[in-house]
């Protein structure tokens, strides 16, 4: 079976669904009867191996990603590639091409939801845009023989907006990369902190739906005894006295010692589609203090962190004093439990694999999935 992704949620340095990516390309290498092409936006076109992109402008402070303007060539190379199935991962230019590319090829074209596209844009241009982009979305995703979300809100999100065919496919983490073995004391000293305080961690961009200025808000509430270390880029340049920054993307490695050697991951964002970052603070061992609200509170389920009832600073803050008054190793450890249980890519994978069975008719023969 070929199968190849076209998206343009791609930069040269991070992003959740690159993640999902790089980790789905590395599992399916292993797969006796699979190949696995990958087609992304880039300054020019290259070809290395398995990965393609083809030249796409820039996106201005778009953080490297680029925004194909034109279908007709990348439904050409699609062609030419002539996979068994396509995946979209975007909902933009690149996913019409999919589509015109698997109505050529005649094969089945899936649809993954990675991102609340009218969401996004109402929280910045304001609600007035929901309608119109909601009406785009639905017309989109009908087409498609399939649609992936990865969490059950967006499924259900999906399926309000009248999209058939709708399921609920989740991400995973990879747990040897970040695994509480990567516990690094020296941290806490280079943050100079005593072994009394206790070290939070945010890691992400501090885009408008992370919420940080709620977060920063929280921790002034909290004050003395607790510190918030964040990392990511565009992060808010005035912090309490207790919070400090790493102000731009970390590579995984860095990542998993960071949130191996704090205390709990703590995440205001109430619109996640999934919160990747989430199940990589879990597979470190460490619990998390998020928001009832969006996919973190599918994640989060009892015994591995703590839910704000609401995105307040009080409630935020009551959380994180609640979560350390009792037990909050063994929350982390219990979390940790949870992602090697249903969260592993060699879990979640074969799921993926299954849907393109289904739609394509070929049996593979794929591992049962298992911790590993």
């Amino acid at each position: 079976m070929h199968i190849a992704d076209i998206t343009m949620f791609w930069t040269p340095s991070s992003g959740g669904v690159r993640t999902f990516l790089e980790a789905k390309d590395a599992w399916l290498a292993k797969q006796a009867g699979i190949r696995h092409t990958l087609l992304v936006p880039g300054a020019t076109a290259t070809c290395a191996g398995a990965h393609m992109t083809l030249p796409a402008p820039s996106i201005p402070f778009g953080h490297g990603y680029r925004f194909p303007l034109r279908r007709q060539g990348w439904v050409e190379h699609m062609v030419e590639l002539a996979p068994d199935i396509i995946e979209a991962g975007d909902p933009y230019v690149l996913a019409w091409a999919a589509l015109q590319a698997g109505r050529r090829l005649q094969v089945p074209v899936v649809g993954f939801y990675h991102s609340d596209l009218p969401r996004l844009v109402g929280s910045r241009a304001g609600q007035w845009t929901n309608r119109w982009l909601n009406a785009y979305i639905a017309r989109l995703y009908r087409h498609f023989d399939r649609v992936l979300a990865p969490s059950h809100v967006m499924a259900n999100k999906l399926r309000s907006l009248g999209v058939e065919r709708v399921f609920v496919q989740p991400l995973g983490v990879d747990p040897v990369q970040f695994n509480p073995c990567h516990r690094d004391p020296a941290v806490r000293s280079e943050l100079g902190l005593d072994d009394a305080t206790r070290l939070l961690i945010f890691a992400g961009r501090g885009s408008h739906e992370k919420n940080l200025p709620v977060l920063l808000q929280a921790m002034t509430l909290l004050g003395k005894g607790f510190h918030l270390h964040l990392v990511g880029s565009c992060l808010p340049n005035r912090l309490p006295d207790n919070v400090s920054k790493t102000d731009y993307f970390v590579g995984r490695q860095q990542l998993a010692r960071w949130l191996a050697s704090s205390d709990a991951l703590v995440h205001a964002g109430d619109r996640e589609t999934f919160g990747l970052i989430v199940l990589e603070a879990m597979a470190s061992g460490i619990p998390v203090i998020g928001v009832q609200a969006g996919a973190v509170a599918e994640l989060v389920v009892p015994g591995t962190g703590l839910l704000a009832r609401s995105l307040s600073a009080e409630s935020l803050a009551w959380s994180v004093r609640a979560l350390f008054a009792d037990g909050w190793r063994e929350t982390g450890r219990r979390a940790r439990l949870q992602v090697e249980q249903h969260y592993t890519w060699q879990r979640v994978l074969p799921q993926l694999i299954g849907h393109y069975q289904e739609l394509t008719g070929q049996g593979l023969a794929i591992p049962e999935a298992r911790f590993g």
